[in-house]
């Protein structure tokens, strides 16, 4: 698919999305997402300019012949524009429109610094809306023990050693998916590829060790796709586990423990990892930052957040806590 967007983008967006693939290394997710965001910016740039008739369908309009004739004539104030066009007229919230933001902050950036195309960069003082942070959804140290117990079935030993990295590790999907035999050495160590393709080495504890040695005793060796016979999980087709699968995987053992409709899912997995180190293990925020793959220090502070949170509701709980001076002694 990705490679199909870069045929249908203007020149400068083509260029945009290979230098992000090749160079900077963002997965597909991200490649995806740029040409989304700045398809719809430019759709909407040629309409609001009557560059296109105003009766032709907005998912219709064709953004090839974009130039950057018209991107110099672009202002702070049509990036406004455009945000608020999206805010009233497609619906999208704070988030979507934070997104949004960024994207076009990297291109104008792009066009400005690396083509040297821009004399000014009009997205230099954009400001992204205020989005509200909200605490991760996690496990508790119970119901992740619960979650582990419910497994049963036929690929009980791989969906066991499954929910075991994600609950120790902290893995992203994608990373999961991606583990190879050769990625753990014989000491217990895992290179996993994070986002940007950028590897971390991750130390497998002794419930991690023991849960991959069983797998591994079971896994099949027999009729596995060519191209996947390195793969650490194999799905029943002998193919590498596809990522769709193991949401599956973690939502019918949700399921079984009892805990569906909760609004857990496969990355609150990596939350509850993420949480229960901090937390019960007294881990640094910098080791966990580490561990987690997060390239910056901001994202791993929200789960020192969620302590914070636990320690105002647990003062709240005291059942002295609404207890309030009499107002007749105060008159006496």
């Amino acid at each position: 698919m990705k490679h199909e967007l870069f045929l249908s983008a203007p020149p400068l967006v083509r260029n945009f999305l290979v230098y992000n693939e090749t160079v900077k290394g963002k997965s597909e997710k991200s490649i995806n997402e740029y040409f989304f965001d700045l398809q719809t910016f430019f759709r909407y740039i040629l309409l609001s300019r009557g560059l296109v008739s105003s009766v032709i369908e907005f998912n219709e309009i064709d953004v090839s012949g974009v130039d950057i004739d018209l991107i110099k004539t672009i202002t702070l104030n049509d990036l406004y524009a455009f945000l608020a066009y999206c805010k009233n007229e497609r619906d999208n919230n704070t988030k979507t429109r934070a997104r949004k933001v960024s994207t076009l902050r990297i291109f104008f950036r792009y066009l400005t610094i690396k083509e040297h195309l821009l004399d000014a960069n009009p997205a230099e003082l954009l400001e992204s809306p205020k989005t509200k942070k909200s605490l991760p959804v996690h496990l508790t140290l119970e119901n992740s023990l619960k979650l582990l117990n419910s497994v049963n079935g036929d690929n009980s030993v791989r969906d066991y050693c499954i929910l075991v990295l994600f609950l120790n590790c902290g893995l992203r999907l994608s990373e999961l998916v991606g583990i190879n035999i050769n990625d753990i050495d014989s000491d217990g160590k895992l290179v996993v590829t994070g986002k940007g393709n950028k590897e971390r080495l991750v130390y497998l504890n002794d419930a991690c060790k023991e849960a991959v040695r069983d797998y591994l005793a079971v896994r099949p060796k027999e009729n596995i796709v060519y191209d996947d016979r390195n793969a650490l999980f194999i799905s029943r087709n002998h193919r590498r586990i596809s990522a769709k699968t193991v949401q599956h995987i973690v939502k019918t053992n949700l399921e079984k423990a009892g805990l569906s409709g909760m609004g857990y899912s496969t990355h609150k997995l990596r939350h509850t990892a993420a949480t229960l180190m901090y937390q019960k293990g007294k881990v640094d925020v910098r080791v966990l930052q580490n561990i987690l793959g997060h390239s910056s220090l901001a994202t791993t502070q929200i789960y020192t957040h969620i302590a914070d949170s636990q320690i105002e509701n647990a003062i709240n709980s005291n059942p002295l806590a609404n207890v309030k001076k009499s107002r007749q002694k105060d008159k006496e």
